[in-house]
């Protein structure tokens, strides 16, 4: 069906990251996430939205006739210049029919440098440096939707050397990579993140990377693999980087393991940046405001606030493409002394500080004194600090 292929190919010009089918009583619609945001693309009739939907579950391998459950998928397709690009495929049971939605994964987009990323370059060199360790768990926070895989993938593909074993447990598995040997979590057969786990220290890994510690089961697992040397990627969502310590506390980890294993945390969110074609100087006003946000600290050289205006190449929304903003605390000497049973989480923070840390919000001033993006957008994606 060539509506399909002309969707898909839509979606890649527009730099969609998810592509929504959606079912109505009369006209059924299709939405693009573009930079984390929605945007209605187009209505059509219902019988063709659900045509669309069998010829996509047939080209997934998925059971075209079962519309009572939801189903996942995969499919492969190339971009207009030519590249291979994986999207993962689910379905879902509503009022007015089956929705679907794609999942693109676009290799562009997911895998990228570090500067590719947002990380400047003194926060950079400290996650270089931190990478660079033996072993040791490093966790990656933030909501769903931050980033957090990205910068995993985009971690992993440069450890992944011909002179290391690099295995992962994913729920599901985001993209395929070569360089990584992958493992799907399949709870039908009890093969969990803990149990598979447990399986992967048997395969002589150097870098373990855990989809996500949910429970005590995956945190105890993953410290044992960092206490036998091994080094452990994983995520948890909290707010900052400071609250994944008092997670792990809460899941029911020995406070005395956290602070022998735990490294470092990295807290990210992601910002829209100003679309280039468009984006005009703001007037004093930002400065003003750009100066509350970061007390105490002081910007260094010269501030130059942008604001959206809006033109055909940004859908006029003034924003294209979105960056990092990274909180990264290193769990040093001085920090695991504040990792007891009662832990101070204010204490905690303040010593990230002391050893280099700077805060979400910082980094987003940092990016408004730049010009790459606005004040506003920092205030709604990165929580308020509290010194």
């Amino acid at each position: 069906m060539q509506v399909v292929d002309w969707l898909w190919q839509y979606a890649f010009d527009q730099r969609a990251s998810d592509i929504h089918l959606e079912p109505r009583r009369e006209r059924s619609v299709i939405r693009f996430r573009i930079d984390g945001v929605m945007h209605t693309v187009y209505q059509l009739p219902p019988g063709v939205m659900n045509a669309m939907i069998a010829r996509i579950k047939l080209l997934g391998r998925m059971d075209v006739v079962e519309k009572r459950r939801p189903l996942d998928g995969r499919i492969k397709t190339r971009n207009p210049q030519g590249e291979e690009v994986e999207m993962r495929l689910s379905t879902l049971p509503t009022a007015f029919g089956e929705k679907m939605v794609m999942r693109i994964f676009d290799p562009d987009t997911t895998v990228k440098a570090l500067d590719g990323l947002g990380f400047g370059s003194y926060d950079g060199k400290r996650w270089e440096a931190l990478v660079a360790k033996p072993h040791g768990i490093i966790l990656l926070t933030g909501p769903t939707g931050s980033g957090k895989t990205t910068t995993l993938y985009s971690t992993l593909r440069r450890l992944a050397t011909d002179e290391v074993n690099v295995c992962t447990i994913e729920d599901p598995i985001e993209m395929i990579q070569p360089a990584l040997n992958q493992t799907q979590v399949q709870s039908n057969i009890d093969l969990g993140f803990a149990e598979g786990l447990r399986a992967l220290m048997r395969q002589d890994p150097d870098i373990i990377m855990v989809g996500e510690i949910r429970d005590l089961a995956t945190a105890e697992m993953a410290i044992q693999a960092a206490l036998t040397g091994h080094l452990v990627f994983s995520t948890l969502h909290t707010n900052d980087a400071a609250s994944a310590i008092t997670r792990l506390t809460d899941l029911g980890v020995a406070p005395y393991l956290i602070g022998s294993t735990v490294i470092g945390v990295l807290a990210q969110r992601l910002v829209r940046t100003l679309c280039v074609s468009c984006k005009q100087p703001d007037d004093g006003t930002t400065r003003l405001t750009l100066d509350e946000v970061v007390k105490p600290w002081r910007l260094n050289g010269a501030v130059k606030p942008y604001k959206p205006v809006g033109c055909l190449e940004c859908r006029m929304t003034g924003f294209r493409g979105r960056a990092g903003l990274y909180e990264l605390l290193t769990v040093s000497d001085a920090a695991r002394a504040h990792i007891h049973p009662s832990t101070d989480i204010a204490r905690l923070r303040h010593q990230g500080l002391q050893d280099g840390m700077r805060p979400l919000r910082l980094a987003g001033a940092m990016k408004v004194a730049e010009g790459l993006t606005t004040l506003d957008e920092v205030l709604r994606a990165t929580p308020a600090w509290e010194p």
